[in-house]
């Protein structure tokens, strides 16, 4: 990377660490820290909340998400607007009525003592195993493209978020968001436009979307119901909507966002706002990826985007082997651009049957080249069986490094980082704010004075700083990181949702009946999940927000 890029990532980042620090320099108490002033504007808020779930991950693994399996993933959203619409009307007047500065608040004047604790103790460890990812993510980048150590690489992610997030607890976290998600949407058109840009000439966006049509990379909806089909209109709109419904209503580091407005009025637009911003969005980043995909239709694509793992395997003993599959991805990729000239001339000229057959030819050449991608992949794990071989996660970052021009790398890095950092000090604020309040303050260290509560906030927020950097230090790549984050959430959520939906709309069940019938629920969605089937942990949502209501009814 050039010294110019190096120079533009320090300054984008110093910039938002010293932004951080001055917004946040007046706060002074524990409720200030935990909660902040309660004084943001609705835009601020929306964008708070979008940069709260669009980490980093959302800017490495989406496009990844894109180039392999194109737009359906998008559907995972399509639930979004509809949890936003439930969570203000029934939702977000319960919070702002009763003023409480965590979620789980609520569950003890509804429930009992026990009823908050357990709901806690749920949300914080998925929500600290889901910071560590978002850490994780970045990282593994500088590790793979630099070869530096991945715990003075997660160190360094994450030293930088813990100053400013114990500096200024909530406040710092939602006004720096405001500057991340403006750098994070910026990045994200000019990272479109960009691999545009890089398209031969006469290959304009329409001829590109129709490039990556022939072989399915632009299908959005996927009507066809199937339980194992991770993404469909009905995993969408059914399954992800429980997953947003927990995640925005019941999750302290989405719920820390909004109760900072200044109203209830301003909460509500930011939600919205988020809830239909959200999905053009996510449309994008998944162009990204298709586009990239298209531009490796005229560029020679590496048989593994993670460079690391082909550098070892040159020197293995399944060099050979590699060189093989090299050559037959060159013939392919040669035929690949004679089929591609025909299909340019066909739909210039209008002719369909030139054009039917140059798509023939196209999709039994991608199939050759998934073949060829599958392969190789094998013979990593085979030359190299502690090494990760897929590589959906590098897709985007090698095109980054490989084929943008100076100073703009910086800045699409620059990007990158700022995602981590925003979702990583939300959640931070979050595992604080639940930590100090629903169980220091409220069971083990009752009754101290404010100063005492303000220096403990601090301390915690050190702690799991430390917590999020050991425990990413020993993660592993998971089939796709933005998939992972979804996973470890569908493993929780729903329980969570079930917990609160009882308390808002089951008035006549009491907390020892909804504490036992949310054990039972857990229980059942990790079988369900470790030994039944991960791939269909989106309906682990509404399962388990259902077995929670329906036993706590029994019972």
């Amino acid at each position: 990377m050039h010294i110019f890029d190096w120079i533009v990532l320090i300054v984008t980042l110093s910039f938002v660490v010293l932004y951080g620090l001055w917004r946040s320099r007046n706060v002074d108490s524990s409720e200030n820290f935990l909660a902040g002033r309660r004084d943001l504007p609705w835009w601020t808020i929306g964008l708070s909340i979008m940069a709260t779930q669009a980490s980093a991950i959302t800017f490495l693994s989406t496009p990844g998400q894109g180039f392999n399996d194109g737009m359906q993933f998008v559907q995972f959203y399509f639930g979004m607007p509809i949890a936003m619409i439930f969570l203000v009307i029934f939702v977000l007047p319960v919070y702002y009525r009763l003023k409480v500065t965590t979620a789980y608040e609520y569950l003890e004047q509804r429930f009992d003592v026990r009823m908050r604790t357990l709901t806690a103790g749920l949300f914080l460890i998925q929500r600290g195993v889901a910071a560590a990812i978002s850490i994780y993510a970045p990282s593994i980048i500088l590790c793979a493209v630099f070869g530096w150590n991945l715990g003075f690489t997660n160190f360094l992610m994450a030293i930088f978020v813990v100053i400013y997030t114990t500096s200024g607890g909530s406040a710092a976290v939602s006004r720096t968001q405001e500057l991340q998600m403006t750098i994070m949407l910026s990045g994200l058109v000019l990272a479109f436009f960009l691999v545009l840009n890089q398209l031969p000439e006469g290959i304009g966006l329409t001829d590109a979307w129709q490039i990556a049509g022939v072989t399915g990379k632009t299908q959005v909806i996927d009507w066809k119901f199937d339980w194992d089909d991770r993404y469909n209109i009905w995993s969408g709109i059914l399954g992800a909507t429980f997953l947003f419904l927990s995640y925005f209503g019941t999750d302290q580091s989405q719920v820390g966002r909004y109760l900072s407005g200044k109203s209830l009025r301003e909460s509500r637009f930011g939600m919205l706002f988020n809830g239909f911003v959200k999905i053009p969005m996510q449309f994008l980043v998944l162009s990204v990826g298709v586009m990239v995909f298209v531009f490796y239709q005229f560029n020679k694509a590496p048989l593994n985007f993670n460079q690391a793992n082909i550098a070892k395997l040159k020197g293995s003993e399944q060099e050979l082997i590699y060189q093989g599959l090299e050559m037959k991805s060159d013939s392919i990729f040669d035929l690949k651009q004679l089929a591609l000239k025909d299909l340019t001339t066909s739909l210039s000229a209008n002719n369909e049957v030139q054009e039917t057959n140059a798509r023939t030819r196209l999709q039994a050449l991608d199939a050759e080249t998934r073949k060829l991608r599958a392969e190789t992949a094998n013979l990593i794990k085979v030359a190299l069986p502690e090494a990760e071989s897929n590589d959906k996660d590098f897709v985007f970052i090698n095109f980054i490094l490989q084929h943008l021009p100076t100073g703009l790398i910086g800045l699409m890095l620059a990007m990158i980082f700022c995602g981590a950092w925003s979702t990583t000090a939300s959640e931070l604020s979050a595992l604080t704010a639940t930590t100090v309040n629903d169980l220091y303050r409220r069971s083990i260290a009752p009754g101290r004075d404010d100063t005492h509560y303000f220096r403990a906030s601090r301390i915690t927020t050190l702690l799991w700083g430390v917590f999020i950097m050991l425990f990413a230090t020993y993660a592993d790549l998971f089939e796709n990181l933005i998939q992972a984050v979804n996973m470890i959430g569908s493993i929780f959520y729903g329980t969570i949702l079930g917990i609160f939906f009882t308390a808002f709309f089951l008035k006549r069940v009491g907390g020892k009946a909804v504490f036992w019938a949310a054990v039972v629920a857990e229980c059942v969605v990790l079988y369900m999940f470790f030994y039944v089937d991960k791939d269909a942990y989106l309906w682990y949502n509404p399962l388990g927000c259902g077995l929670v209501m329906g036993i706590s009814l029994i019972l």
